[in-house]
């Protein structure tokens, strides 16, 4: 009889899993997903079945939405950045833009995290939506972020943050007003796959009833689709999208949210069922923010073209970017472009004639130089006689440097008597190894050598002015003072400049060993190196032939490596 009894029991279960199939229609995948969506959903209902009948009043979700926010909002006295305020109040308008759409007309208010690991966006009760820059930096368009916060303002819409509130309180025993202590964790992770889903196609009805494109919503998702096969492919190397930390935040993503491609289908069928026609998409008006990060973070990782074409491309939304302008100038520069950073760099002095940027006046003089030493200087004094007011002091050293290498050397002069002259200045030991570096450029090594060894005598531990004062020594066919120089304070933290010096030195010792392991080291961390046309724009000819002597013998020794080894492979054979 008992056995009976369990057979009718789990043929009712069968009978009932049979309807409830038929009844919802999912289109789930075959495979292990399914069942793991099986499981989760049947979590999720089981828990939400104490709260299901007993749904709180809008003005109770709006007390915990607003008490729960106030725990992830910034301090009302702290000062946020230009670039945040101009977000946050971007989101605001494109989310006023879909609010009135919604079903349950809620007080929503839409905030900027400036968390670049979280690539993510979560709602809390009553009408609070909070999105990660992390996420919007993967942006292209308004209509991604429309589709983002369409999704989020769903979730809020169809109670899904409400009950989830609820089901907390009931698990974590939360006493009142104890809102504020439940993780944010709990919001950003995701719901049923058949919540995410509602909320992926009542969202982006949202967007398109707001007057955007539904290809927003499939081009977010195809972004997240590139992003779940990398993660899924374990890359080597994640930096090259992603730091280690935001590479965790898209795990926990993926484990919580339905499969990008499963969402992608949903909506092209939803485009289709709706008969939705194609829209233009809109510019996102603040991706010139992300795209000015995104080109710093290539140009510290030596990536310079990456970094040129993504501050060419935020300067083309927005001029005149202060931070824009000095990452394309520097990636130029680094590419041996020094006309074009002149250029760039002369944008940069100019947007405030009235603060001028010592250190930017050097780089454009710099470039200037570079691009072409004989003009380098008429071109900077009619800079320097376009600025409005008294013109900076310092500002001399570079023009007295172009002027030398014009062949023009009585202001250096002049300007190397007063350094000297005036040791007890602290700007002297830098007027001194600026100007012994100008010298160096205009192949007078000697006054050079004098030059910076006052400097290093005022800043014996200035890494920068030991190096250049080696430089020098090198020149003058001093090489054991260079390399004493070099070996002075000498740390394990050698700049790529400190360790070229070292490797010329050692060449030119004839000790290509230690000659070739610095140049590696140096060509490593700075890619300019290998670049003929930068070497020769900045340092001497006996430098550039080094170093091409060095990469005959680099590859010398490649090329005998792989030789050596493919001599030994056959004998390795017969013995096997």
């Amino acid at each position: 009889m008992k056995h009976w009894i369990a057979f009718a029991g789990i043929l009712l279960l069968g009978i009932a899993a049979v309807v409830v199939s038929e009844w919802r229609k999912a289109d789930v995948p075959v495979g292990p997903a399914a069942v793991l969506y099986l499981v989760a959903d049947t979590e999720q209902e089981l828990t939400r079945l104490p709260v299901r009948f007993t749904r709180m009043s809008d003005q109770e979700e709006i007390g915990i939405g607003d008490e729960l926010a106030a725990g992830y909002l910034p301090e009302p006295n702290r000062t946020a950045n230009a670039d945040t305020l101009e977000i946050e109040k971007y989101l605001k308008q494109v989310g006023a833009r879909l609010a009135p759409h919604a079903h349950r007309q809620l007080p929503y208010k839409f905030h900027f995290l400036p968390d670049k690991s979280l690539i993510n966006a979560f709602a809390l009760p009553g009408g609070h939506v909070f999105v990660g820059a992390g996420l919007l930096s993967l942006m292209d368009s308004e209509d991604e972020l429309a589709a983002v916060l369409g999704h989020e303002i769903e979730h809020i819409d169809h109670s899904h943050c409400a009950e989830r509130v609820q089901r907390e309180k009931a698990l974590r025993r939360i006493p009142l007003g104890g809102w504020v202590a439940l993780p944010v964790a709990v919001f950003e992770a995701g719901y049923s796959k058949d919540q995410e889903l509602e909320a992926d196609r009542e969202g982006t009805r949202l967007a398109v009833e707001s007057g955007y494109s539904a290809n927003g919503a499939i081009r977010m998702f195809e972004t997240f689709e590139r992003l779940y096969e990398e993660h899924q492919a374990r890359a080597k190397t994640p930096q090259q999208e992603l730091s280690n930390v935001a590479f965790q935040t898209l795990e926990g993503y993926f484990r919580s949210h339905p499969l990008p491609s499963e969402r992608i289908d949903q909506i092209r069928r939803l485009i289709s069922s709706e008969h939705w026609a194609a829209r233009p998409e809109h510019d996102l008006a603040v991706g010139y923010i992300f795209w000015t990060d995104r080109a710093k973070e290539a140009l510290d990782a030596r990536k310079y073209q990456l970094a040129e074409q993504l501050a060419t491309r935020s300067l083309r939304v927005r001029s005149g970017q202060e931070n824009a302008l000095r990452v394309l100038a520097q990636a130029q520069f680094a590419q041996a472009n020094f006309g074009a950073a002149a250029s760039c760099y002369r944008k940069l002095l100019d947007l405030d004639q009235a603060r001028v940027e010592i250190g930017d006046a050097y780089l454009y003089a710099q470039a200037l130089a570079a691009s072409d030493g004989s003009r380098a200087a008429g071109e900077f004094q009619r800079w320097e006689e376009s600025l409005r007011g008294q013109r900076p002091r310092d500002l001399q050293v570079p023009m007295a440097g172009l002027s030398l290498l014009a062949g023009s050397p009585s202001l250096a002069k002049s300007v190397s008597a007063v350094a000297t002259a005036s040791v007890d200045d602290p700007g002297a030991a830098d007027w001194l190894a600026n100007l012994g570096w100008w010298y160096y450029r205009a192949g007078d090594y000697g006054t050079a050598q004098e030059l910076l060894n006052n400097a290093v005598q005022l800043r014996p531990a200035n890494s920068q002015i030991t190096t250049e004062l080696a430089w020098a020594q090198i020149e003058n066919r001093k090489l054991a003072d260079a390399m004493r120089t070099l070996a002075a304070s000498d740390d394990s933290g050698d700049s790529p400049d400190r360790g070229m010096a070292k490797a010329v030195g050692f060449w030119q010792s004839g000790q290509p060993l230690a000659a070739l392991s610095h140049f590696e080291t140096a060509i490593a961390r700075q890619p300019e190196w290998e670049n003929e046309r930068w070497v020769r724009a900045l340092y001497s000819s006996r430098v550039v032939q080094s170093i091409q002597d060095m990469q005959a013998e680099r590859l010398r020794r490649k090329r005998a490596r792989t030789a050596d080894q493919r001599s030994q492979a056959p004998s390795n054979r017969q013995r096997a």
